[in-house]
């Protein structure tokens, strides 16, 4: 059984040995995201160049993700090392404290700003939340807190506002310029940290376009901010990433859940890809075996209708990448097979805008209602397939194109798989029986299966879907 589900991974130093790339290819990874937040411009490059060669020797197409670090909001160094920090500590952080000269006292942050954004009675949560200060007051560069909840504070640690405020830019220097190493690297999808709105998005794309990138952009969202803006910001993007991790800190742990929920809800309503990521399977980091809560939380995004859950130090940087990937694939198509992740209601009280939106949708109601083995999209930018993937269903979707772009794009939509398909006719039963035979010479279908095909009248025209035909293997009229 193919698994619908995709399963994102990001590549570290655990993935560099090509043993260790080939096995994680094999246990069915779909997508790899670049994390620039760490490693060079060229280590980047290779692990992209290495995934795509590697993929394709393994008769696969991969997506490539380039994630940017977005904002550095984090303290500075401390000078003898880490310090503990007692609850009712007074502890100040200053603007205009040396990086590298914190004490038990004070310590300085790389964001200049911060005591504009932040007044008595806010309060700041260090280290994704491990270490929390009341601000008491604000004199100058310094922000004059009182400890909360202590605990050891590390160099370098991340600051979040509750509640969120910071007026930090999406985009700073260095994503501007990683958004040209993205275009370099033939970026499928360009994720953008911590946007507050639509207008963080389009700023993003605009200049990814700029530079000649073809791929989507991802939002990220980890801001309150985000939260409160949610339909502008999934409307401009191509994909919503769910990231847990600094949205958690920002708005609570407990609202994380039902939030999660409700994107993914949107998401596809709007027909947008959404992934869900942070902490999926953490404990794999040092351990050959998920916890129950993690089995729980991949198994409970799959039956919510996420495209993707992803994996982060899992992969990059833990002792088990492969065993991780094995665990969220197992526990990925188990959640598959319930009853609420095969059957939908998804649109069937709306109305469409255009021919191949409809084509989509009258496809998976009739794959839903027929014994459908599988579905042969025919398409050139993938919109067809994305509009099918949005309904619940067991039935494979292939998206037979001959365009590069277009095949990793759809790596990340679920239950899409991408088939390289070049057609060189317009004789309507020819392209039929052509797209029939590259399913069946892939072991996908067999004589007596039936198919649905859906296409245009023209080769090659975007958005031209205008047909959708039932058919079955091995008895293909010449019509």
């Amino acid at each position: 059984m193919l698994r619908r589900t995709k399963i994102v991974a990001t590549l570290g130093p655990a993935t560099d040995d090509p043993k260790i790339l080939d096995k994680l290819i094999e246990a069915g990874v779909d997508v790899a995201r670049l994390n620039f937040s760490h490693d060079r411009y060229e280590i980047h490059a290779k692990r992209a160049e290495a995934a795509r060669e590697r993929s394709q020797a393994h008769g696969r197409h991969i997506g490539v993700i380039v994630d940017l670090q977005g904002p550095k909001i984090r303290i500075g160094k401390f000078k003898s090392g880490p310090v503990t920090l007692a609850e009712g500590d007074k502890f100040i952080i200053d603007a205009s404290h040396p990086l590298d000269a914190g004490t038990t006292e004070r310590v300085g942050t790389t964001y200049k700003s911060l005591p504009q954004d932040v007044s008595r009675g806010s309060t700041l949560l260090l280290d994704d939340g491990r270490i929390s200060l009341w601000v008491d007051k604000v004199e100058g560069s310094e922000i004059i807190c009182r400890v909360v909840n202590g605990g050891e504070l590390d160099n370098n640690k991340g600051i979040n506002r509750q509640g969120g405020g910071l007026s930090a830019a999406a985009l700073t220097d260095k994503d501007r310029e990683d958004i040209k190493s993205a275009v370099k690297i033939q970026a499928d999808y360009l994720a953008i940290s911590f946007p507050r709105s639509a207008a963080d998005v389009e700023e993003a794309r605009k200049l990814f376009h700029a530079a000649g990138g073809k791929g989507g952009i991802i939002a990220k969202i980890e801001r309150a901010e985000a939260v409160q803006n949610i339909e502008e910001i999934i409307k401009a993007s191509d994909v919503i990433m769910i990231a847990r991790g600094d949205l958690a800190v920002e708005i609570g742990d407990a609202a994380v859940p039902p939030i999660q929920k409700r994107i993914i809800h949107m998401a596809r309503r709007m027909n947008k890809v959404v992934i869900t990521a942070t902490q999926m399977m953490e404990s794999m980091i040092e351990n050959q075996v998920p916890t129950r809560a993690e089995v729980s939380d991949v198994a409970n995004a799959v039956l919510d209708g996420t495209d993707a859950v992803m994996l982060s130090a899992e992969t990059a940087r833990g002792k088990y990448p492969v065993a991780a990937v094995a665990a969220m694939d197992r526990v990925c198509r188990v959640a598959e097979q319930q009853e609420e992740a095969t059957h939908s209601q998804h649109r069937m009280d709306q109305t469409f805008r255009h021919v191949d939106e409809a084509i989509a949708m009258a496809t998976m109601y009739t794959a839903n209602h027929l014994p459908v083995r599988a579905i042969a999209a025919l398409t050139e930018s993938g919109s067809t397939p994305l509009w099918m993937s949005r309904i619940s269903s067991n039935v494979p979707i292939y998206a037979l194109t001959s365009h590069v772009g277009t095949r990793r794009k759809v790596t990340l939509y679920r239950g899409v798989y991408p088939v390289a398909f070049e057609t060189t006719t317009s004789d309507h039963a020819e392209v039929n029986r052509a797209a029939i035979d590259e399913l069946r010479r892939r072991g996908s279908v067999r004589d007596g299966d039936m198919v649905i095909i859906t296409k245009g009248d023209l080769t090659g025209v975007l958005g031209g879907t205008n047909a959708m035909k039932i058919a079955t293997v091995g008895n293909l009229p010449d019509f």
